[in-house]
C-alpha cells in the first residue's frame, strides 16, 4: 500500500520473462494440444495416490508427548496392603534409574478394587532434553518391568476406560462358549509380533467357598437352602446391619458385626460342623447337609447389550494401530466365530471406523459445496468441474510427504486433507475464471489459456511459496504440540506443492475438454429448454392452447 504512493512510474524497471516462464508456457501449450494424454497422466497420478493412501499405516490421533506417565499395576485378589506396596516399591526402584525421570508418586487402593491395585504417576523432563519421546519410554521401560512378580502392569494410553491400545469386547449368551473362543483369541494374538501382554482384561478369580447343597438329604431333615446360605453369611460375613444388635451411643447406634475369625474361616473342619437350623427346631452340622470346598470365582459378571461380555486387550509393540488391527482381523479365531459370539470393536477401534465414516462424508459434503458456488459464480455447470479436478492432484504430494517423514494417516492428517480442499481450489479459480474473460473478450482458446498461465502462475506460486514457508515452522516442530499439528503441516506441504505443480498444466488442458463437452451440449439443450414456434393463426381463429 505504501509502494501504490510513494514508487514513481520512472523509477519501476522493466519485467520480460525468463527461462522458467518461457519454458512453462511451451509446457502448456504442449498439454492444451495433447489434452487426453495430459488428464489421462493427471488420472494415473490420483490413482498412484490413492494405493498409497491404502498403504500407509493408519492411526487415530498421534499420541501426545506431555512429559508425564502413569503406570497402573494389579495384584490378585486377596493379596494385603503390604503385598501390592512391596511391588509398587519394587516397580519405583526400576523407574527411579531412569534418567529421564524427575518426580514419582505412588498411589494404593484409590479403585473399586481395594489394596490390590496401585497406580504410579510419573514426572519426565521437558521434551527438548530427552533423546526419546515418551512413548518410545514406556516402550523401552515396560520391558524392564516384567521382572516385578506377581502384578499386571501397563502404561495408561488410550482414550477408553481400559488404558490400552487395543480393546475388543467378544460377547455371547453362553458364558463357557464365549470364555473360550476370548481365550482361543488371545492366545493367537499372544503370537503377533506387533502386539505385547495380550491378555483378557477380567477381574481376576477370587478364592471362596463352595457349597453344594445335598437336596434330598436336607429336604428330609427338613434344612432349607436359605439356612444354610444363612449359616454360611453369618459366620464369614456377619449378619445384616439392619438385624444386627445395636450398640447405643449419645448420637448413634453402631451395628455389631459378630463372624468367625479369620483363622477359623481358612479350617474346613471349622467350617462344616457349623450348626444349621432344622425345621423341627433341632440343629445339624452343615457337612450332614453339603459338601464345603475351597475354589475361584469371579468377582463380578460383565455385559454389554445383555450379553456376557469378556474384554480382550494389548499393547501395540513398536507399531502403528491400523497394521496391527489388521493382523487382529486375519487371526483365524475372528474370521469363524462361533455362531452366537459375536466381536465388537471398543475405544480406538470404533473411533478409527466412525473417523474415516465421517471424514468421507465432510469430503463429501465439502466438494459438493464448492461446486455449488462455483456454479453460481460462473454461471455454468461443467467449468466448475475444471477446477474441482485439482483437488485430486493434492493427495498423492500429501501422502508422499507423510510417507518419507514417518508418520501415519491419522486425524491431524484428515484435517490436513480438509485444508487443502480450500487451498487448492484457489488455484484452478484463478486459471479458469481469467481463460473465461479472455474467451469472452474474443480471444481464441489456446491463446487465453497460454495468457491465463502467463499472467496467473506467478501469483499462484507466490501463495503456495508464502502457504509452504508458514507451514514449515509447525512442520519442523518448532512450536507446541507437535505431535498433532506436525503431520497436519507436513500433508499440507506436500499437497500444496505437488497440486501447484500439476494445477498449472493439467486444468489448461481438461479445460479445454470440458469447453468442447459444454460447446457439444448446448445446443442440444437448447432445443429442449426453448420453446419451438407454431405455425401462424388466422386471425380471428383461436389457437389451440386458447382453447
Amino acid at each position: 500500500m505504501i509502494a501504490a504512493y510513494t514508487l514513481k512510474s520512472d523509477q519501476i524497471a522493466t519485467h520480460t520473462d525468463g527461462p522458467i516462464m518461457a519454458w512453462y508456457l511451451r509446457s502448456v501449450t504442449w498439454c492444451a494440444k495433447h489434452r487426453w494424454k495430459t488428464v489421462a497422466a493427471g488420472g494415473l497420478f490420483f490413482v498412484i495416490s490413492i494405493v498409497g493412501l491404502v498403504l500407509i499405516p493408519k492411526s487415530f490421533v498421534p499420541e501426545d508427548d506431555v512429559g508425564a506417565s502413569s503406570l497402573m499395576l494389579e495384584m490378585p485378589p486377596g493379596v494385603r496392603l503390604e503385598d501390592t506396596s512391596a511391588v509398587s516399591a519394587a516397580a519405583y526402584r526400576i523407574l527411579a534409574r531412569q534418567p529421564e525421570v524427575t518426580n514419582i508418586v505412588e498411589s494404593i487402593g484409590q479403585s473399586d478394587d481395594g489394596v490390590r491395585t496401585g497406580e504410579l504417576d510419573i514426572s519426565l523432563v521437558p521434551r527438548n532434553q530427552r533423546k526419546v519421546s515418551q512413548h518410545d519410554w514406556e516402550d523401552r521401560v515396560i520391558k524392564d518391568l516384567k521382572a516385578v512378580p506377581d502384578a499386571q502392569l501397563h502404561f495408561q494410553r488410550g482414550g477408553d476406560d481400559s488404558g490400552r491400545d487395543i480393546s475388543i469386547y467378544i460377547t455371547g449368551d453362553d458364558p463357557v462358549l464365549t470364555d473360550h473362543t476370548a481365550r482361543q483369541l488371545v492366545a493367537e494374538m499372544q503370537k503377533l509380533p506387533e502386539l505385547r501382554d495380550a491378555r483378557i482384561n477380567s477381574d481376576m478369580p477370587r478364592p471362596e467357598i463352595l457349597v453344594k447343597p445335598h437336596l434330598d438329604l436336607a429336604s428330609q431333615l427338613g434344612v432349607t437352602v436359605e439356612n444354610i446360605s444363612e449359616t454360611i453369611r453369618i459366620a464369614t460375613l456377619g449378619d445384616l446391619d439392619q438385624n444386627s444388635a445395636k450398640f447405643s451411643l449419645a448420637d448413634r447406634q453402631v451395628p455389631i458385626r459378630v463372624s468367625l475369625t479369620e483363622d477359623s474361616r481358612k479350617d474346613l473342619s471349622t467350617l462344616e460342623n457349623l450348626p444349621v437350623p432344622t425345621a423341627s427346631g433341632g440343629a445339624v452340622p452343615l457337612k450332614a447337609v453339603a459338601d464345603i470346598s475351597f475354589g475361584v470365582g469371579p468377582t463380578r459378571v460383565r455385559r454389554y447389550n445383555q450379553s456376557r461380555r469378556i474384554s480382550i486387550e494389548a499393547d501395540l509393540n513398536g507399531v502403528e494401530f491400523g497394521p496391527a488391527m489388521k493382523k487382529i482381523n486375519e487371526l483365524p479365531t475372528l474370521k469363524h466365530l462361533p455362531q452366537g459370539v459375536q466381536r465388537v470393536d471398543v475405544g480406538t477401534a470404533r473411533w478409527m471406523n466412525e473417523l474415516v465414516t465421517n471424514f468421507a462424508i465432510a469430503m463429501a459434503t465439502g466438494v459438493l459445496m464448492v461446486f455449488a458456488v462455483l456454479v453460481l459464480l460462473f454461471a455454468r455447470v461443467l467449468q466448475p468441474i475444471t477446477i474441482l479436478s485439482s483437488l485430486p492432484l493434492s493427495i498423492g504430494g500429501a501422502v508422499f510427504a507423510v510417507f518419507i517423514t514417518g508418520y501415519s494417516l491419522s486425524l491431524s492428517v484428515m484435517i490436513g486433507f480438509l485444508m487443502l480442499m480450500g487451498i487448492v481450489a484457489k488455484n484452478s479459480i484463478l486459471l479458469v475464471d481469467f481463460a473465461i474473460e479472455e474467451m469472452r473478450a474474443g480471444k481464441d482458446r489456446l491463446t487465453a489459456i497460454r495468457e491465463a498461465g502467463h499472467k496467473r502462475a506467478r501469483p499462484i506460486v507466490m501463495t503456495t511459496v508464502a502457504m509452504v514457508a508458514g507451514m514449515m515452522p509447525v512442520a519442523l516442530g518448532l512450536g507446541g504440540d507437535t505431535e498433532f499439528r506436525a503431520p497436519m503441516a507436513i500433508a499440507v506441504i506436500g499437497g500444496l506443492i505437488t497440486s501447484t505443480a500439476l494445477t498449472l498444466v493439467i486444468v489448461p488442458a481438461a479445460f479445454t475438454l470440458i469447453d468442447d463437452v459444454e460447446r457439444w451440449l448446448a445446443p442440444k439443450f437448447g432445443r429442449v429448454l426453448v420453446a419451438q414456434p407454431g405455425p401462424p393463426t388466422a386471425p380471428g381463429k383461436p389457437s389451440h392452447a386458447a382453447s
